[in-house]
């Protein structure tokens, strides 16, 4: 007499549910498989990998280059002659796709440990679609408007070379796991092949790594070069009105060494301190001169300028998030705050006993001052009272003039060049974009006793790297974040860096070796069933409608014999598979 087991009932799994739900809306059981992937969701998922690290290099490139923000504001500025703070919109997309993909991302991986099907809902392929052509649309204009900043990129990755290189160590040493269990899971000798020895290309790779990467930071605490200056470019443009008296003194109260200022001359010989361009950005000229509202700045006299207003614009743009942390009385302060003169900055520069750097624009062909200019400012600074030694120097005109009716003021090169060249010309100080000069060419230059002074740096880990560098000081938009900068944000010595790597390498290889070596033993014992349970499991193997077709025949058998000639069958879920199979026979 044969005995007989009823069949079991399915228990909810809703974590798997919401696995294969969300990434394939397959919500009901029956509606799961655990056949092969078909190659056509493959190559779905080779395309959202690489969706995904395109995304990753896009968000990486927006992180690294928030140093300058302000400096893309102003060149769509300048491009559509309206103000928009652009990158709050990219940034914003940018986070909310990367976001999207990275969670497909894992739910698609999610599903190869449990062993199903992949099956991407039609809904996700369109959604990343639109993201990767958007990307694709946002890498060409932004290379073609910004190109520049991939160097900012590179920079950004010789500096933190050492902390992405252990993040990607520990990423690549968690997907051990998955990628053992596809290895172990493949059917063909070649698929296992081809799969392993892709992983541990990648792991080699990110092993030898630190072999490519240089990093200023890596030096010992012996080597440690004084901290950088921080001069305030423009005063401090983010808490105050650019090029403002408010600006500057705000400047001076987070301790600056020095300031930096734009001077332009009025039409009757004024120095006035303005950004080069227009004057609708940072006055009201729209409202006070509407028809001259698109007109050199020089080409107003001093008497007009001064009847400009210069801070409601910030006031009312908020154009660095700033103003809603202001005190009534700073924001009346930044909304009455009118065009400063080259007079007035000098004036505080004496009072605080700080540094000041100059940078002239000329005035166009055609200018009363177009040839006196540089004599106009130059007599302003001599008349103002402030020590020549204290004033910074830059314009590349009539520098001899400028020595003999000067001789004390420190003559400062907006070029690059050698350090013959600027021995040659008697330039002991270089004023660059920080992207001009290495960490090499910044040691050379200061062995050679040549100041260096690089702009705009107003992020810790970008003023963190110079600091290592030796550079001596450098002009920011944001000296009240670097004033909160003590150190730098990572300093580690060669040998103790060689140690972290060597080390964390050998923990990861050994963890790799286990996973494989785990799964390959799990996965094999998996497969060790008796002869009646190997034949009834086929039906694994079946399509998804034949599975469904086997369970509902079953059923309808129980109820027509009463429970009894179907007991022998039982359908249990062992590591996520659907089986049939005999309990127990007894004679």
């Amino acid at each position: 007499m044969v005995k007989h087991q009823p069949l079991q009932v399915y228990e909810r799994q809703l974590c798997l549910s919401c696995l294969t739900g969300i990434y394939g809306c397959r919500w009901q059981r029956y509606q799961r498989s655990h056949d092969d992937s078909t190659k056509w969701e493959r190559l779905w998922f080779f395309i959202l990998c690489a969706i995904f690290l395109l995304l990753l290099v896009w968000t990486y490139f927006w992180w690294a280059t928030q140093n300058d923000y302000s400096e893309l504001n102003w060149l769509l500025y300048n491009r559509s002659g309206e103000w928009t703070d652009g990158t709050v919109t990219i940034v914003a997309a940018t986070a909310t796709g990367f976001t999207y993909v990275t969670f497909l991302m894992i739910l698609a991986v999610c599903h190869m440990p449990v062993g199903q099907q992949l099956h991407l809902y039609w809904l996700h392929k369109v959604m990343l679609t639109a993201v990767f052509l958007t990307t694709v649309v946002g890498f060409v204009y932004i290379s073609g408007v910004w190109g520049d900043e991939w160097k900012t990129v590179l920079i950004s990755l010789q500096v933190m070379g050492p902390v992405l290189q252990l993040g990607a160590l520990t990423v690549i040493t968690l997907l051990a796991w998955v990628v053992a269990g596809q290895v172990a899971r493949a059917e063909s000798m070649n698929s296992q092949v081809a799969l392993a020895l892709t992983y541990l290309a990648v792991l080699l790779a990110i092993y030898l790594a630190p072999l490519s990467i240089s990093s200023p930071c890596l030096k010992g605490r012996g080597n440690f070069t004084t901290r950088p200056a921080v001069l305030g470019r423009r005063g401090a443009p983010m808490l105050a009105p650019e090029n403002t008296l408010m600006s500057f003194r705000k400047a001076l109260e987070q301790k600056v060494s020095g300031l930096e200022a734009d001077v332009a001359i009025s039409l009757d010989g004024v120095p006035f301190l303005m950004r080069a361009g227009s004057l609708r950005r940072t006055t009201d000229v729209q409202k006070v001169f509407p028809k001259r509202q698109w007109e050199d700045p020089s080409s107003f006299r001093w008497a007009e300028l001064s009847a400009l207003n210069a801070g409601r614009w910030f006031v009312r743009d908020d154009p660095f998030w700033t103003v809603r942390s202001m005190t009534p009385q700073e924001i009346s302060w930044a909304a009455n705050q009118t065009v400063c003169s080259l007079a007035e900055l000098l004036a505080s520069v004496v009072q605080s006993n700080t540094s000041v750097l100059l940078r002239l624009q000329r005035p166009p062909p055609g200018h009363p001052r177009h040839l006196t200019w540089l004599n106009d400012t130059l007599q302003t600074v001599l008349r103002s009272g402030v020590l020549q030694k204290q004033v910074l120097w830059t314009p590349d005109w009539e520098r001899d003039m400028v020595r003999r009716v000067a001789s004390g003021l420190q003559q400062t090169s907006e070029e690059k060049l050698p350090v013959d060249a600027l021995h040659e010309r008697g330039l002991l100080r270089v004023y660059l974009r920080y992207d001009r000069l290495s960490a090499t060419e910044i040691r050379e230059l200061s062995s050679h006793n040549v100041s260096v002074t690089l702009f705009t740096v107003n992020v810790p880990w970008l003023y963190s790297a110079l600091w290592c560098s030796g550079v001596s000081s450098v002009s920011s938009d944001a000296p009240h974040i670097l004033k909160n900068v003590p150190s730098p944000i990572w300093l580690v010595s060669p040998d103790k860096y060689c140690l972290v790597w060597i080390t964390s390498d050998l923990i990861s290889f050994a963890i790799v070796i286990t996973v494989f070596t785990f799964q390959r033993w799990r996965m094999s014992g998996m497969h060790r069933y008796n002869p009646e349970q190997i034949m009834l499991s086929a039906a694994v193997r079946r399509s998804s409608r034949e599975v469904s077709l086997m369970k509902e025949k079953l059923i309808f058998a129980e109820i027509d014999n009463g429970m009894g000639a179907t007991e022998g069958l039982s359908l249990y879920t062992e590591n996520g598979y659907d089986c049939y199979t005999n309990e127990g026979v007894s004679r």
